[in-house]
């Protein structure tokens, strides 16, 4: 006996069975038709890459950097450099400098004898403001020190000491000790009064 075709009824001729309707299946990317009314599906554009923005936004940080920290170090280079010669011995200075203040009344020529980081034109012009006060305070007075005298010096740095005097017509004396920090880079300046 023979046995009849799977899934079919008996009869090898007859018309084939009916099959149901198999699904495509969709490939990567299609999709199946928009019903009627809806628009149609839009894919997002892909994203632009912005290699120029990104490859000009380093250059700009790159100079940035590289120009803030080379005024930087220029600043921190050149802001202790000295703009003249300096006196030649550390009581020079000293010398110079009470001069300037006590003598000649003029800041401009006292500045000459302080060194860079010390040297403040206000504090300077209020001491020769000082000095001028008492021109008009006290009767004719006059200024004098000793002799500037060096108590300590170690390679570029130096302590002066002198005592300072004011006399004046009437007979009014008033002293004071002075000591003064000297320090040699282009020459010997003044950077601390005491």
């Amino acid at each position: 006996m023979t046995q009849p075709p799977i899934g079919g009824t008996g009869s090898p001729s007859g018309p084939p069975p009916e099959q149901p309707p198999v699904a495509a299946t969709p490939t990567p990317g299609a999709f199946p038709p928009p019903a009627a009314g809806y628009p149609p599906y839009q894919h997002p554009a892909a994203p632009k890459k912005r290699r120029g923005l990104l490859i000009a936004s380093i250059v700009l940080a790159a100079a940035v950097l590289l120009c803030g920290g080379g005024g930087t170090a220029a600043f921190l280079t050149l802001r202790n450099a000295e703009d003249g010669q300096g006196a030649k011995e550390p009581t020079v200075a000293v010398d110079g400098f009470l001069t300037a203040i006590y003598k000649d009344r003029d800041a401009r020529k006292a500045a000459t004898f302080v060194c860079s980081a010390a040297r403040d034109d206000r504090k300077i012009s209020g001491k020769v403001a000082e000095v001028q006060k008492y021109a008009t305070r006290y009767q004719n007075p006059r200024f004098r020190w000793t002799s500037p005298k060096v108590d300590n010096q170690t390679g570029d740095r130096a302590t002066v000491t002198t005592r300072l005097t004011m006399t004046t017509s009437d007979e009014k004396v008033a002293d004071q000790e002075l000591r003064f920090t000297v320090v040699q880079k282009t020459g010997w300046w003044v950077c601390e009064v005491g």
